[in-house]
């Protein structure tokens, strides 16, 4: 739980509410003599996690701040998954210019996201001790330097080693948004900004080809990556002057609340009626507190409730919420070293022996490897008879995947929020992690149709408009849905340690897509299109299907690590 509250009154709550509170589970209504900071006036959602009263915490920053915050992450995981896989309208061109072949220049691609995905064991521990800012800035400034090189190379191994500079500066793209996220967004919206990110990443990684494809052909491969330098020059500007730090030590227990464990003062003595919230004159709407009803609990002695013996009074007034700004000392490149960088590289490891993280990681690996697939495959299937397309209109391909992925961005995270939002009102106010699940199932449905279209429309030659329109389309809903909701419940149920979280998905979804990268070409031309993606598809469906399992004994697996220590972290 996320409110800030001792040991003692979350013993209480589960009394009073009769249920077991373990990391992961969420109060989202009043209990008792238990007041909470909620998300408007006279409101009745909780906010989690509590905002602490310093107007610099990143809970706090208006919108404006939390905006620009937001759009500099963006900016970042998009403009540093552009490079990786906008390779693949161009493979034609780079077989001409290094004297190769289709197996040898796919090695570009799935070297980069191997590298990519290990580089998070370094970039996380850092963003974990010195700070997101800092990581958002050297990052961005490595893929500047290798888009450069990328631009420059003159033989195989200069440009192999140029993917290989691209993949480790790469990384953040995968694990920097979803921790700043954490940082600054509040449980009940961070469903649409995890869709948001998964949209807009992968989305990069669609937009990448759709771009390179015709400027191959018309301008020559090299000028994709001098339009890719000035992107990344751009967002590194961006980063320097308009992202402040996100890293925040919130207090355990705000200055302004009351949280008693020690036995009730006595009656009308002086110190009973003194509440911390008189040192503030007035609050506003914007403070998204209900006044009246917080002041007439600050000012009474704790309240026992019956049956339940609650003593605690916890009630919480943030007079900045939604007003803060950053201070100055948020707009330093780095931040005072903090926490334990070893740990931090051994952590994700660690991790991968948690269940729901386990569960997350292998949805998100598989589900992503689906849209690599059709990365890996259009040129090969397009580019040779009966279709014979050109690199441009294969290039162009992608926007039905991008279509696909604008859908899951606008449907996925409000749908998954909306259904854990009721399904928290039906639980009496209870939110379990696992209330998100239920709404993977129309993706999951969806992704079987894009595979099966695919797959057979490929092997069978079909009308390139029912692969794209349906089957690019359905791909592109599902790599935006399903892993944003099953990673946005890891996250859910083990919020301290985010970043680790993305870097143990990352790392797992990288080496299946470096693997797949090298068998399915010789695959396909050996046994057809139909055996690998039906496979593929196959291991999708059967992660997401135990999703099954969580959803009966999710809180089992969160009671086995309640006490580990990423809970403190």
């Amino acid at each position: 739980m996320d409110q800030n509250l001792d040991e003692k009154a979350l013993r209480e709550l589960e009394q009073e509410l009769h249920t077991e509170i373990v990391p992961g589970t969420e109060i989202m209504i009043d209990v008792g003599t238990h007041h909470f900071v909620k998300a408007g006036t006279g409101g009745h959602s909780v906010l989690v996690p509590q905002p602490s009263d310093d107007p610099h915490d990143p809970l706090n920053w208006s919108p404006m701040w939390k905006g620009l915050a937001m759009m500099c992450a963006t900016l970042v995981s998009f403009s540093q998954g552009v490079g990786p896989l906008a390779l693949a309208p161009m493979f034609g061109d780079y077989i001409e210019a290094f004297d190769s072949d289709l197996t040898a220049v796919v090695q570009f691609t799935g070297v980069a996201i191997l590298v990519l995905g290990f580089s998070n064991f370094i970039w996380v521990p850092v963003q974990s001790c010195w700070g997101r800012r800092p990581v958002l800035i050297a990052s961005s400034l490595i893929c500047f330097g290798s888009s450069i090189w990328r631009a420059k190379a003159n033989s195989y191994n200069s440009f192999m080693g140029a993917c290989v500079l691209n993949g480790i500066g790469a990384g953040p793209a995968e694990t920097a948004q979803p921790t700043i996220i954490a940082d600054i967004i509040f449980l009940h919206d961070r469903g649409k900004y995890q869709t948001l990110y998964f949209a807009v990443y992968f989305g990069s990684l669609m937009v990448g080809p759709i771009i390179s494809g015709p400027m191959a052909q018309q301008l020559g491969w090299r000028s994709f990556w001098w339009l890719n330098t000035a992107l990344l020059g751009f967002v590194t500007l961006c980063c320097i002057f308009l992202f402040p730090e996100t890293k925040f030590n919130r207090s355990f227990m705000p200055s302004n609340s009351m949280v008693s464990s020690s036995p009730p003062m006595k009656e009308g003595s002086a110190e009973q009626f003194e509440s911390p919230a008189q040192n503030h004159a007035e609050t506003s709407a914007t403070d998204h507190v209900d006044v009246g009803k917080t002041a007439a609990v600050q000012l009474q002695a704790p309240v026992v409730v019956e049956g339940a013996g609650l003593t605690h009074a916890h009630t919480h007034e943030d007079p900045y919420l939604g007003r803060g700004k950053p201070s100055k000392a948020q707009w330093k490149f780095a931040q005072p070293y903090e926490g334990n960088f070893f740990m931090e590289l051994w952590l994700p490891w660690k991790l991968f022996l948690f269940p729901i993280v386990e569960f997350s990681s292998f949805v998100v690996s598989w589900t992503a490897s689906s849209f690599l697939t059709l990365n890996l495959t259009q040129s090969q299937a397009f580019a040779s008879p009966p279709y014979n397309f050109t690199s441009t209109k294969i290039g162009f391909f992608n926007f039905a995947i991008l279509v696909g992925a604008l859908i899951g961005l606008v449907t996925a995270g409000p749908l998954s929020d909306a259904i854990a939002a009721r399904l928290t009102k039906r639980n009496r106010g209870i939110r379990e992690p696992e209330m998100r699940l239920l709404a993977m199932i129309p993706y999951v449905i969806l992704m079987v149709i894009g595979n099966v279209v695919v797959a057979v429309g490929y092997q069978k030659a079909w009308d390139w408009k029912v692969i794209v329109i349906i089957g690019y389309t359905c791909a592109g809903i599902q790599v935006a849905a399903l892993p944003s909701i099953s990673s946005t419940y890891s996250i859910d149920s083990y919020k301290p340690v985010a970043g680790s979280i993305f870097v143990a998905i990352t790392v797992n979804k990288n080496l299946w897509g470096y693997g797949f990268s090298k068998f399915i070409t010789p695959w396909i031309i050996k046994s057809g299109y139909i055996p690998p993606i039906m496979t593929n598809m196959s291991l999708i469906l059967l992660f997401c299907l135990s999703g099954i399992i969580f959803w009966f004994y999710g809180k089992t697996f969160r009671k086995w690590t309640r006490n580990s220590k990423v809970h403190s972290m």
